[in-house]
């Protein structure tokens, strides 16, 4: 088991900072929220710590395993045991469900010895039809093409069976209740929790409350202008669904 170890971590994107010195640990078993306005850096943070290569980290480190992940490009730190899932996840017209996950998990199995042929299609298919069995996802949703034609929940959805496919250490959900409504982010969030587990770290980040509803976190961390200004546990969150961000800048423009 390993943890998440960010430090001091500042990321620019086209020459303009957006994560000015932030630090974090998650630890294995325990959820982290991230919540704060739109334009503070989380997502930036987010496609950092996964190695978006549109973002530069010009300061800090990330450890994680044993590795400054920084130095790691993104198929690395994927099959070290981290994981994104996306805002906007992206449509592969012509691949479906099925055959982009078997792909990636061979894909792991290849890194790490190369004479690896891949993992057995009978194997394969009785793991997924117990993952989705988990999820209570419908068997026929792995024979579609990945995301496309589908609703913003099935997409997040497929988002969950990744993770539950590839097993992470850390997951990153990166604004997964965007778009959704209220049916389909109650799955979403029972699919997330049916995973959880204490060799597992999650950072949700999210603007509203409402998904912490169902996904309940250990601690919630305030992001303003690039920086956690604001930490504490659930009643935190609930705080700001009451009463806004404001209370929180005045705080901040008093500190300096």
């Amino acid at each position: 088991m390993s943890s998440l170890e960010i430090k001091n971590l500042h990321v620019g994107i086209e020459g303009k900072e957006i994560v000015k010195g932030l630090s974090l640990t998650i630890q294995p078993g325990e959820i982290h929220a991230i919540m704060g306005p739109n334009g503070t850096g989380k997502s930036t943070l987010s496609y950092a710590l996964m190695g978006h290569p549109a973002y530069e980290v010009t300061e800090g480190e990330v450890w994680f395993k044993g590795q400054n992940i920084l130095e790691l490009e993104p198929d690395e730190r994927s099959r070290l045991g981290l994981f994104l899932a996306f805002q906007y996840p992206v449509a592969i017209p012509g691949v479906t469900v099925a055959n982009f996950l078997r792909s990636a998990i061979n894909a792991r199995r290849r890194a790490e010895n190369p004479e690896d042929k891949g993992i057995a299609i009978p194997e394969f298919r009785k793991m997924l039809k117990a993952k989705m069995d988990m999820l209570k996802m419908d068997q026929s949703f792995a024979g579609r093409y990945l995301n496309d034609g589908f609703s913003g929940g099935e997409k997040k959805r497929a988002e969950i069976l990744q993770m539950a496919v590839l097993q992470p250490s850390i997951a990153i959900l990166d604004e997964t209740d965007s778009g959704l409504d209220i049916d389909a982010l109650r799955i979403v969030a029972d699919g997330v929790n049916t995973l959880m587990n204490e060799n597992m770290g999650v950072l949700v980040i999210t603007h509203y409350q409402r998904l912490l509803n169902y996904i309940k976190p250990h601690f919630v961390h305030v992001m303003m202008d690039g920086r956690i200004v604001e930490s504490g546990g659930p009643d935190l969150a609930l705080h700001l669904e009451e009463h806004g961000y404001d209370w929180i800048r005045e705080k901040v423009e008093e500190l300096g």
